[in-house]
């Protein structure tokens, strides 16, 4: 069945990018989105991110720049 929805610019634009960042067709993500919102189903949670500590002798004083953090910390 066709249908015709008005959607905002900015949102359009949003859509798009979310599908092409996804390997996907618009019309595919709104149809998941339509099935998901008939089933009842919830969308995924998000995930919380915690970024890496940096351990110090006396918190809150150290100071360090971002040369220093990727010599404690090991980035890939």
């Amino acid at each position: 069945m066709r249908t015709t929805v008005d959607i905002p610019n900015p949102v359009y634009r949003r859509l798009k990018t979310r599908a092409a960042s996804e390997g996907s067709s618009v019309r595919a993500l709104i149809l998941r989105g339509v099935e998901q919102i008939v089933q009842g189903k919830a969308p995924p949670a998000a995930r919380r991110v915690f970024p890496p500590a940096v351990p110090s002798k006396r918190p809150g004083s150290l100071r360090i720049d971002n040369a220093g953090i990727y010599d404690i910390i090991g980035f890939p």
